[in-house]
């Protein structure tokens, strides 16, 4: 793996995306993730802007994600508990439950070859459109160069 690329992918995207004035999202995670490598190897966190996830909650957020019970489950990430409220080939989009903004907060999760992305971001379900164009595009980045 080129960490080097990955963090340079990351940095540029970020800076772009992430951020609370006029940004499309609140905050963003990078997990190393391979669905086909040994269980005994852990997931690790590469990258994270706008927000400081626990290692308990990353192995709770993995194993949510392996279970495959995307609709029938709930997950957590900080301390904002979302449902599932759509599911594509590569991602899915989840609603907040417990919301501190009056407009909601979204997630976005999508899977590369080697990472999973999840992506914050703040407003109504029409805003999650924006959100997933923004996630896309750094998908995007890391399938091109391979990572």
């Amino acid at each position: 793996m080129d960490w080097a690329s990955v963090q340079k992918s990351w940095e540029k995207w970020a800076s772009t995306h992430i951020g609370s004035s006029g940004q499309t999202l609140k905050a963003a995670l990078l997990i190393n993730y391979d669905p086909l490598r040994p269980s005994r190897l852990l997931s690790t966190i590469a990258e994270q802007e706008g927000m400081k996830i626990t290692p308990i909650e990353l192995s709770q957020f993995i194993t949510f994600i392996k279970r495959n019970k995307l609709q029938k489950e709930t997950f957590v990430i900080g301390n904002k508990q979302y449902l599932v409220t759509s599911i594509h080939e590569n991602w899915f989009c989840a609603r907040c439950l417990n919301a501190s903004k009056s407009t909601g907060e979204g997630a976005i999760v999508m899977q590369t070859s080697a990472f999973l992305l999840v992506a914050l971001y703040d407003g109504s379900m029409g805003l999650a459109s924006r959100a997933v164009a923004s996630v896309d595009q750094l998908a995007w980045s890391l399938n091109r160069r391979n990572l």
